[in-house]
């Protein structure tokens, strides 16, 4: 009995089991189908219909044709059709006239052939009043070539003018850049008056006051009054401007043919680097003296070299 009992129960179990297995795979089929007809109706509703694209811009182009040659359809129809009113206006737009119609709601008359005569004429008049215009460009057009060929009588001043310039561009760059000849037989200015403190001496030593020292000399320092205008001695260039503890501020100018000049002991200085001067032209003011020439007083160091080698300058200077 309790094995029959068993198969009984076993086959029930089985039975069961097929008959849930069944509603499951019926229930994931009719799942599946729901799902797959959702997406093919999502699909439809996402594809693009070219076709109607191409159906709705032939008709803007139909009807932008249409438009376009509106009057032309309206000529070719006449004015006995019904769907044409030659005469047609807006409601309640007194100010909105139809130009092509015969005759407005106000009554007037539409323009006559007649009328539209003089219009012509007025272009052709304004096309006469054009060809004078043209003739006096030509006039022009002739006048300028005239001007840009002269008779061959005729001087032509801006060609004068044009060589005449280069010949005041030499006299300006002369007069700027001067050129420098100093040489044994030219003589220098006294830049400025005054009594000799300490002389040239390069074959012996000589005193020194405030040094209390005796050395070789290879300038002459010239006595003067503190403020007192310095001037060039010769034509130069300026070739340096600095300051030395021995002499104060310092000008060294080139005079040319490897000669140079030294001005020390100077003030309130008025030439630059580069620039030129003249003979005679002021240079600076006597500073007061420095330590080293402080027992000498105010005084101008006056250095002429050839060649980077002293001269006295006081056989180049005029009497």
């Amino acid at each position: 009995m309790s094995m029959r009992r068993n198969r009984n129960g076993v086959r029930k179990e089985r039975i069961i089991m097929l008959a849930s297995s069944a509603l499951v795979l019926t229930a994931l089929t009719v799942t599946g189908v729901f799902v797959r007809s959702s997406r093919q109706k999502e699909d439809e509703s996402n594809v693009i219909d070219f076709s109607v694209i191409e159906n709705d811009t032939q008709e803007l182009a139909d009807n932008t044709l249409v438009e376009e040659n509106m009057d032309t359809i309206f000529a070719e129809v006449g004015t006995d059709d019904l769907d044409y009113d030659p005469n047609f206006q807006e409601a309640n737009s007194d100010r909105v006239e139809n130009p092509n119609a015969i005759g407005n709601i106000t009554g007037r008359e539409t323009e006559s052939e007649e009328d539209k005569k003089p219009e012509k004429e007025v272009e052709v008049e304004d096309q006469s009043k054009k060809e004078p215009l043209k003739e006096d460009d030509k006039k022009a057009e002739e006048t300028e070539s005239n001007k840009e060929e002269p008779d061959e009588g005729m001087i032509d001043e801006s060609e004068e003018t044009m060589a005449e310039e280069p010949e005041d561009t030499e006299a300006i760059a002369t007069t700027i850049q001067p050129i420098l000849d100093f040489n044994e037989e030219d003589r220098l200015v006294w830049p400025i008056v005054g009594d000799i403190l300490i002389n040239y001496s390069m074959d012996k030593t000589i005193y020194f006051p405030t040094l209390e020292q005796y050395r070789y000399h290879p300038a002459i320092v010239i006595s003067a009054t503190e403020g007192e205008n310095i001037s060039a001695a010769a034509d130069a260039r300026v070739i340096s401007v600095s300051y030395d503890s021995h002499l104060g501020n310092t000008v060294v100018m080139d005079l040319g043919n490897q000669y140079e000049l030294t001005y020390g002991q100077l003030d309130n200085i008025t030439v630059t680097e580069g620039s030129y001067v003249a003979c005679g032209d002021i240079i600076g003011s006597v500073a007061s003296p420095t330590r080293y020439y402080s027992t000498e007083g105010a005084n101008v160091y006056f250095k002429l070299t050839k060649d980077g080698e002293p001269v006295n300058p006081m056989s180049r200077l005029k009497d």
